[in-house]
Formats: structure tokens, sequence, C-alpha cells
């Protein structure tokens, strides 16, 4: 970021290749309208752009940009706040020859969907940056605006519903 800052526009390259995957992901976990997902995933990338003259040099990258990411999601949550969240269904290649162990990791995928729209918003959210973004606590407080403590509850809280969701699907 410090050299695209500098005026490095291919260092942005870098930046989006790294980033895309896990902050479409972010988004799509939260809002899972594909349309809405790909709009704010646009502006995001847009608010880097526009606001690479305010990245400090101290602070991280990714926790900048996600801070970014979520404040675009509060925004879009304070205009649809009864928005529901559909869940896609997959298509199951029933030529492989395992159908069954596809069905069975479609179940599992659907079924973390569906928990995972379940959660608390807090409590995805932090679920979220922690597993799509590679934030650390310190750094999910930072995003969220709450303290270190809080993450780690919402965290506990999550992952303990999640788990009991899949018990099944260690197998």
């Amino acid at each position: 970021m410090a050299r695209y800052q500098a005026g490095e526009p291919v260092a942005f390259d870098g930046l989006y290749a790294r980033y895309r995957g896990p902050l479409y992901r972010y988004l799509a976990r939260h809002c899972e309208d594909p349309a809405v997902t790909d709009e704010l995933y646009q502006e995001a990338w847009l608010r880097v752009i526009q606001a690479r003259s305010q990245w400090r040099p101290e602070s991280r990258f990714a926790p900048w940009l996600f801070r970014i990411a979520r404040n675009l999601l509060v925004d879009h949550w304070r205009r649809r706040p009864a928005e529901t969240e559909p869940i896609d269904e997959n298509v199951v290649d029933l030529a492989n020859p395992w159908p069954e162990v596809w069905l069975r990791l479609r179940d599992c995928a659907e079924r973390l969907l569906k928990l995972l729209s379940g959660l608390a918003r807090e409590q995805r959210d932090a679920f979220l940056l922690q597993a799509e973004g590679e934030l650390s606590l310190e750094q999910i407080a930072a995003v969220t605006g709450v303290g270190r403590e809080t993450v780690k509850s919402r965290l506990r809280y999550a992952v303990k519903r999640l788990r009991a969701g899949l018990e099944d699907c260690h197998e």
C-alpha cells in the first residue's frame, strides 16, 4: 500500500490479487445477494483508490480494507434492516464416481452457510473478519470498535454454534 500511495499504480495489482478473494467472501457471507455483494465489493475497492492518501504506513492494510468493507455493510444494513439472506442451491455433478461424497459435502456447505446467516450479526462479523480477513483479535477489535475480550467472546459463541450445527460433518 505504501508503494501504491507513493504513486506506483502497479502496486495496486498486488493488493488486489492478495485481498480480492477474502474481501469478496467476507461481503458475500454477510449479504449473500450476488448483486449487492458485487456492488459493495466494487465500492470497497473504489474507496481504497479514493482514500489512498488517508492510509497511514503505521497501520496494516488488511484491517484498513476490512474496516472500509464493514462500514459499507453497516450502511447497507441501515438501509435494509429486515433483509433476508437466501442460500443459493449448488449443482452437484451426479456423473462423479463418488456422488454420495459430493452430496454430503454440499449438505455440510449448505448447513454452514445457513448457520453463518443464523449467527448474530456481531458474531458473524467477528468470525468472518478472522476467517476471511485473517485479522487478529486486536485488529478485529479496532475494525469493529469493541474491546478485545468482546471479540473473543463473539468468536467463542460463533465457533461453538457452528461446531454444534456441523457435528456430523466431521466424520
